[in-house]
């Protein structure tokens, strides 16, 4: 299925280099190849490929190359200097490519500064909408049995799905983790994730899991990290910088495979928070304005799921609900004190209505045509 992003992608390297980073296995390598058919005579080079890496490493490509697809060659050290060096020497016509599923380490490794070089494009797992715009629909409860990732939501057969989920995190563990930063206890990160799965849409303890696992916070925090930066999990942070009297404590953790996600509930918040990244992302690659999906809670236990804000500026509150149609009480209170649009998803609802400046919608119905609302697109001032 043609990913949402491709257009704009496209266009971007006809100006500077892209970096496409995302998941290990969520689409980034079949994209690399269905942009190079744009190309005439396009070139695809591996870094764990021992062949294609003396290439690289000898800049052995035929000269008229008009698109040079690099994968995976954040792993090269100094990759930083190299790209910088074949960029600002190689010919106009030629575009370049660089693809990654450990967020290709940009501001992680030393060496010399690529700003001004290369626009920057996530790419996640499958969301409704763009589900939708590739006429591959499909009901809440497919994604929250399948998640997004383009092998198991595609699958026709349900066992070859939870298949391809077992080998899928067992890879992710044995591999990506057991090479990055020479992590050695996988025994710990395997039991991480599997706690991991039964806390999700709570506020960490970074205490309580380091009980679990008989590790000190700090190297379980350190964990969460490299499960972040390998895109396994993502957190979410209170908003305390707009909002008086929100607590600056512990963030929230959700992960990119929704339905590696336990509890019903929880996993229904899972899909809500990644369709969400995922827009955010997706309209930040595309205009360069910085959109933040946080969460609200005060020192009185009012809470509300989501927060997005755009450039610091709270716009839009969101509540997940499985099937209260009755809006919840933290998300009237925010959207009351603070002047806010408020959102109210819910996953079985039978009629969607309004009350004053909140919107109760079904939730996959709204995330089908989450591109369309323009509500997280501009500023007005925030009254507090």
């Amino acid at each position: 299925m043609k990913r949402s992003q491709s257009d704009k992608i496209l266009s971007d390297l006809r100006r500077k280099m892209v970096f496409l980073s995302g998941p290990r296995q969520v689409g980034k390598s079949w994209l690399a190849r269905e942009l190079a058919g744009q190309f005439e005579k396009p070139l695809y080079l591996n870094w764990d490929n021992r062949q294609d890496r003396e290439i690289i490493l000898r800049q052995a490509w035929p000269g008229e190359s008009d698109l040079l697809v690099f994968d995976e060659i954040h792993k090269m050290p100094e990759w930083k200097n190299y790209l910088k060096g074949v960029y600002d020497t190689k010919r106009a016509a030629t575009a370049i490519l660089v693809t990654g599923s450990a967020r290709l380490e940009t501001f992680r490794q030393s060496g010399d500064s690529l700003a001004g070089r290369y626009f920057h494009h996530r790419l996640l797992p499958i969301s409704p909408s763009e589900a939708m715009q590739a006429g591959e629909s499909r009901d809440l409860a497919h994604f929250l049995e399948r998640g997004g990732f383009p092998e198991p939501f595609l699958a026709e057969d349900a066992a070859d799905a939870g298949r391809w989920r077992r080998f899928y995190l067992d890879g992710l563990i044995r591999e990506d983790i057991l090479s990055f930063e020479n992590i050695r206890e996988l025994r710990a990160m395997n039991l991480l994730v599997e706690l991991l799965r039964s806390r999700v849409a709570s506020p960490l303890s970074y205490q309580s899991l380091s009980e679990d696992i008989g590790a000190a916070p700090n190297t379980v925090k350190r964990y969460i990290e490299i499960l972040e930066a390998l895109y396994i999990v993502f957190r979410i942070y209170p908003n305390s910088r707009s909002v008086a009297r929100a607590l600056a404590q512990q963030p929230k953790l959700y992960f990119y495979d929704t339905a590696l996600v336990e509890a019903s509930g929880a996993r229904l918040e899972n899909h809500v928070a990644l369709a969400l990244l995922k827009e955010l992302y997706r309209r930040e690659d595309a205009d360069g304005v910085r959109r933040q999906l946080g969460y609200l809670r005060t020192k009185e236990g009012r809470e509300t799921d989501f927060l997005i804000s755009v450039e610091d500026t709270p716009r839009l509150a969101v509540e997940v609900k499985t099937s209260d149609r009755d809006i919840s009480p933290g998300l009237a209170y925010f959207c009351s004190k603070y002047d806010m649009r408020g959102l109210q998803l819910v996953g079985d609802l039978r009629l969607e209505y309004d009350q004053d400046n909140i919107e109760v919608r079904e939730v996959q119905g709204w995330l089908g045509k989450i591109e369309t609302y323009q509500e997280i697109d501009y500023i007005k001032k925030f009254s507090r």
